[in-house]
């Protein structure tokens, strides 16, 4: 029987008819993620189990196939330099194709979103992908000393504490980490809790707060990886929210990213779409330098020249938190506008682990300018 007649079939390779493989799960988690996989043909392809979020999809997929490459992805033209195709009414549950749209009383709208590049984009797209690597491969990992010791392995059979928040409260408070570790690990309402401890109207205690998550979040991430992804998730819709304020959000995420760039560095570059909001413009610039000083290259692989202009914006927080970034990623593109920065008096506040450090201006500039030196320094073998 043809398959457009089968009730339920196995997807199949638009490009190639041979039957695919289940979609699975990214190994570096995103935001907005999809299920993933590659056919033996070389296309690859994305899953969005409810068909409303096809756009998102293509992009992703897209992505993928460049090796995640966003910027060559960007320049690629369709039927040009890839084919692109789709199986819809896909469930991902039973891995099929239900052709009536309907299982068991279940209605079926998932897609199946198929791109395959031209010979030349794929051998060009795997080039760059070595490239980056053999770069990647010359960068002085995370040191040992900056990863947590795997958590000990909680007894299965021990009575869990349930957290209230008021004990939450107070154990952020009293930088209470191990506490609060130990609660996390018994009930992730726990993160929960300290999530809303951001809603606070005096600042210091938001970046208090922000700091104390990421440490919480360091270590709960030994065994539990999971459950601050999906936090980080919910943290970045949250700020999507435009009838939601931002208060403490994107310097937790900061700070979470900055505790293990090891495993949550795919969300950094996420944090430049809220550079254009005044309100968060200093968080963000924040976050990105705050995981700069682990991770310079997570930094350098997004879009950060972006933010040049804010070397010459009005606000000194602005352009004091963009020196900082600017000299921990070593961007020799405005050595010379931060060194226009080096007598700006201008007073501001820098919070380093949650606590609010005084600044001129000034003073971020040389250190910025002590940082691009040290790392143009020949290291010793």
């Amino acid at each position: 029987m043809a398959k457009n007649f089968e009730i339920k079939v196995l997807p199949w390779c638009p490009f190639c008819g041979q039957n695919v493989g289940r979609p699975r799960e990214p190994v570096q988690r995103k935001m907005d993620e999809f299920t993933t996989g590659t056919c033996q043909c070389g296309a690859v392809y994305t899953c969005d189990p409810t068909g409303f979020n096809v756009g998102a999809a293509m992009v992703e997929c897209l992505v993928h196939a460049c090796d995640d490459n966003w910027d060559l992805a960007w320049e690629l033209m369709p039927d040009e330099d890839y084919l692109s195709g789709r199986l819809d009414k896909y469930d991902e549950q039973t891995h099929q194709i239900v052709e009536i749209g309907n299982l068991d009383g279940r209605k079926v709208k998932g897609v199946l979103y198929f791109i395959r590049l031209n010979k030349e984009v794929a051998e060009l797209s795997k080039r760059l992908d070595l490239h980056k690597q053999k770069k990647e491969a010359a960068i002085t990992p995370v040191s040992p000393s900056d990863l947590p010791e795997m958590e000990p392995a909680r007894d299965p059979k021990r009575v869990k504490k349930r957290p209230q928040k008021n004990q939450v409260e107070a154990m952020a408070a009293a930088d209470d980490i191990d506490g609060l570790v130990d609660l996390a690990f018994d009930d992730l309402k726990t993160l929960r809790f300290l999530q809303r401890l951001l809603y606070d109207p005096d600042g210091n205690k938001r970046w208090h707060y922000a700091h104390v998550l990421g440490q919480v979040c360091r270590r709960l991430s030994t065994r539990k990886p999971g459950a601050v992804s999906d936090l980080l998730h919910r943290m970045y819709e949250a700020c999507s929210d435009s009838a939601a304020t931002h208060w403490g959000l994107l310097e937790s995420i900061g700070s979470i990213i900055a505790a293990r760039p090891d495993i949550f560095g795919g969300f950094a570059r996420h944090l430049l779409m809220f550079r254009g909001i005044p309100s968060s413009r200093v968080q963000v610039l924040w976050a990105l330098g705050t995981i700069a000083e682990k991770r310079p290259d997570l930094i350098r692989t997004t879009p950060f020249y972006s933010l040049f202009p804010y070397l010459e914006h009005a606000d000194p927080y602005t352009r004091g938190h963009a020196v900082r970034l600017f000299g921990r990623i070593n961007a020799v593109e405005v050595q010379s506008e931060i060194e226009k920065l080096l007598d700006d008096e201008t007073q501001l506040v820098v919070y380093q682990k949650g606590q609010p450090e005084p600044k001129t201006v000034g003073t971020l500039a040389r250190e910025a300018l002590a940082d691009m030196e040290r790392m143009r320094a020949p290291k010793n073998d």
